[in-house]
């Protein structure tokens, strides 16, 4: 458990630095070793006789003088390289990222119509890149999630597959927001997006790639199906039934089946505004803890049964007043005392709060230079799900919208 005011990330070791292999040898000890000459290499030596005279040296070379002519034709020859050079690296941004120096983009031409978005297999991870920033590109959300899972489980081995994957219901991004907390430790069970009848071909190609075997941590299945999610046949399944509150409040109940325990937090989010609650899916994939749903100004049954379950676990408000009136942070008050809210006056700053926000052991508490982010558009809910195993993974970090 890390200390208060400590940043989430500081128990992360620093990149190994390089080091000279202990069988190399370097040029300085190979002149400093004294080689034996094999006998059979050894040539006799005859000494010098008095009629012997030594030949007079060799008057030096004189160079030749270059033509002026071609001296300039070779100075014009190193400009051109150079301004050569200048252009291609100049050309190497993407998105506007800029690179200090380098001469500008040229507008691509305009086409009447965009390409279909790329299977998983060849998304690939990184799809964009500048020296610290990584683009997933996909067309809609069901690819990102795609790419995602395959980034952080290239699967090429059977070590580099999760147990399982949770797939999730595009039409219930309540259930959805919840169901990333599978994603945190011990599960760690990356997300896919589903529709309610059948699978997005992006999807199901993912699915086939990671080849989720299950095991004893996830009760045999290999697939977690929330909110009405669509699971292919002959594939293990659990199902949790239910949307919405009702939804998240069933996952975190799989949550405490499935962990061991009960959760370290409680976070509560408004089921109303869903860009003020996308931010709690990336913390519930790297913390582990539940999210819950609550309306403007009524705490629906669900949330309030699994408050009580939880008695004297910190709750946190997620969202201003306008997103969850206080009239509902007192009701969660009666029930549990230890509330607090984290909360912004919109979509963009509420995400800020949470990712600065530090209570002790909650609290991504991004406060100084040097921490991993992932951004997505407020305007995409689906695209936080799909990005919630980034959070929990690598160089993880908050969501920004």
């Amino acid at each position: 458990m890390r200390r208060k005011g400590q940043p989430i990330n500081a128990d992360v070791p620093a990149q190994a630095t390089g080091e000279p292999e202990s069988g190399a040898t370097t040029a300085a000890e190979a002149t400093r070793a004294k080689l034996p000459v094999p006998a059979q290499a050894r040539e006799p030596v005859q000494a010098p006789t008095a009629a012997t005279t030594p030949a007079p040296p060799a008057p030096p070379r004189q160079r030749k003088t270059i033509p002026a002519a071609l001296k300039a034709i070779g100075t014009l020859v190193v400009i051109a390289v150079v301004f050569i050079v200048a252009a291609i690296v100049g050309g190497g941004s993407e998105d506007g990222d800029s690179i200090p120096g380098a001469a500008p983009t040229p507008e691509p031409p305009t086409t009447t119509e965009a390409p279909p978005p790329r299977p998983p297999s060849e998304l690939g991870y990184p799809e964009f890149a500048t020296n610290n920033t990584t683009r997933i590109g996909g067309g809609d959300p069901a690819s990102n999630a795609a790419a995602v899972a395959l980034a952080v489980y290239p699967s090429r081995r059977d070590a580099q597959r999760p147990r399982a994957v949770t797939l999730v219901n595009e039409d219930d991004w309540q259930s959805a927001i919840a169901a990333a907390v599978l994603m945190a430790e011990p599960l760690r069970a990356p997300l896919l997006i589903s529709g309610p009848d059948e699978l997005p071909d992006p999807t199901s190609d993912a699915l086939d790639a990671l080849d989720p075997p299950g095991g004893r941590s996830t009760r045999r299945a290999r697939a977690f199906a929330v909110g009405g999610a669509a699971a292919p046949s002959g594939l293990r399944a659990t199902t949790v039934a239910g949307g919405g509150a009702a939804g998240a409040a069933a996952i975190a109940r799989l949550r405490d089946r499935l962990f061991g325990g009960p959760p370290r937090h409680i976070l509560v989010a408004p089921s109303a505004q869903p860009s003020f609650a996308m931010p709690a899916a990336a913390w519930a994939a790297r913390s582990g803890d539940p999210v819950l749903f609550a309306e403007v100004n009524r705490l629906p049954e669900p949330t309030v049964s699994l408050l009580k379950r939880h008695r004297g676990v910190p709750v946190y408000v997620f969202g201003p007043s306008s997103a969850i009136s206080s009239q509902v942070v007192r009701r969660i008050a009666a029930i549990n005392p230890r509330v607090s809210r984290v909360s912004g006056e919109d979509p963009v700053e509420n995400a800020i709060a949470l990712a600065r926000y530090d209570d002790g052991d909650f609290g991504w508490n991004v406060n100084d230079p040097g921490h991993g982010l992932v951004v997505a558009r407020a305007d995409s809910i689906l695209d936080a799900v799909a990005a919630a195993p980034l959070s929990a993974s690598g160089t993880w970090g908050p969501l920004l919208l």
